[in-house]
């Protein structure tokens, strides 16, 4: 008998989600089983979900096939129809350790119940699951889960369910066990991070949160946030932002366009100006910020103008990072029903804002050589400034450790050091 064999696609809560799934299903005993943690973020995600399936259940013959995650939460039935999977389970049941009892794999030869998911805007808490990090150098802890807002194009709040979040104090006390456990830096994550504490007592805000977590764990040299909703920055947050070095200086924002109208098509709850006064002002206070954000190529309705404001905003906001999406219309989504942009244009959109993304990276990596960065090593020749740049070193440093470097060139995307 085998070990389980775990494959992850899509985000890092999918990946936070798949350690704790490990702990779960080697408490039960599980073995012989493969289990693929699905996103549904785009069409192309749950296709590649199919074919990442296929292809392990090639490469291990004999192997009970469970799938799990956001396209499994979504469309159920889509993957209960495949030979190769023995069972489907819901968002919300992967992480029970009762689910992990009932799927020894002996114990799913002719199962007449294949599927195991229920309503996941039926749950209303969020369990802060206790692992050990995942990723040698880097921490993620996982302090909020679903969403409450519907934007046009999204599949997500159906796959996670509405927004919860996990109390501070549990948080704070995974922290603590990570730093003893050696991580230098924490990353908190979640599907809309910025809603953190609204079901909460007294609703505390995500700068509550971050403030809490900097004063109560002092040994902490890094805490990072993932991706945010910037019009729900709070004054906490932009605070921590201006007064804590701990606090890394960089932000991944969810900004998906920049054109007002087709922000409202996608109910998006900010408009171009906002975003570009949020960068402005967080970069005010920071003046070292570096800006990460989301943008979709292809939205329906988009005409050449409206892409070309997505284009711009690339520079406006001053943006280093880019995720770039082709648009691809997700089934009982409202953008799905709205007239699309063809094809071929979606693709040369997406390929032209890669190319000004390619092109902003290319202007911070040049800037940063001569400076000095404090990097944290995430193998003996790779780390990441504290603005998540991505350095290379021509001799072993030490893994885990924050090593002072100084830039000296960069090239294929990286500083080098």
């Amino acid at each position: 008998m085998s070990a389980p064999v775990f494959a992850t696609l899509g985000c890092r809560l999918n990946a936070y989600e798949t350690e704790a799934m490990k702990e779960l299903s080697a408490a039960a005993g599980v073995e012989n089983a493969v289990i693929v943690n699905t996103c549904a973020v785009t069409a192309e995600a749950v296709r590649k979900a199919k074919q990442e399936i296929r292809r392990l259940s090639r490469e291990h013959p004999g192997s009970t096939i469970i799938v799990t995650g956001c396209a499994a939460q979504t469309e159920p039935e889509t993957f209960a129809a495949m030979p190769e999977v023995a069972r489907v389970i819901g968002n919300h049941e992967k992480m029970q350790a009762e689910t992990w009892a009932g799927l020894k794999a002996p114990d799913l030869i002719g199962v007449t119940e294949k599927v195991q998911v229920d309503d996941i805007m039926s749950v209303k808490e969020t369990a802060g699951h206790l692992i050990d990090g995942f990723g040698r150098h880097r921490a993620y802890v996982q302090v909020q889960n679903g969403c409450d807002h519907r934007c046009t194009f999204c599949i997500i709040p159906y796959g996670r369910g509405n927004s919860r979040s996990v109390p501070a104090g549990v948080v704070v006390e995974q922290i603590r066990r990570l730093v003893d456990k050696g991580f230098n830096e924490v990353v908190l994550t979640g599907v809309d991070l910025t809603s953190w504490g609204a079901d909460l007592p007294a609703q505390p805000r995500l700068g509550d949160l971050v403030m809490r977590i900097l004063r109560l764990v002092p040994d902490l040299p890094r805490l990072r946030i993932s991706s945010i909703d910037s019009i729900e920055a709070d004054e906490a947050l932009m605070g921590a932002i201006a007064t804590e070095r701990r606090l890394m200086p960089h932000l991944h924002l969810s900004l998906q366009a920049g054109d007002d109208l087709i922000l409202k098509r996608m109910k998006r709850r900010h408009l171009r100006d906002d975003a570009i006064r949020f960068c402005e002002e967080a970069r005010r206070l920071r003046p070292d910020m570096v800006f990460g954000a989301d943008i979709i190529a292809g939205f329906p309705t988009e005409t050449e103008e409206m892409f070309r404001q997505s284009v711009d905003l690339v520079r406006d906001c001053g943006l280093t990072f880019l995720h770039v999406f082709p648009f691809s219309p997700r089934k009982g989504t409202p953008a799905a029903r709205m007239p699309q942009v063809r094809g071929p244009e979606i693709k040369e959109r997406a390929a032209r804002l890669r190319a000004v993304g390619d092109a902003a990276l290319a202007a911070h990596l040049a800037a940063q050589v001569g400076v000095t960065h404090r990097v944290l090593m995430e193998g003996p020749r790779m780390g990441r400034t504290e603005q998540f740049t991505e350095v290379d070193f021509a001799t072993d440093q030490p893994e885990g450790q924050i090593v002072t470097a100084r830039i000296a060139g960069f090239a294929d995307g990286r500083l080098r050091a």
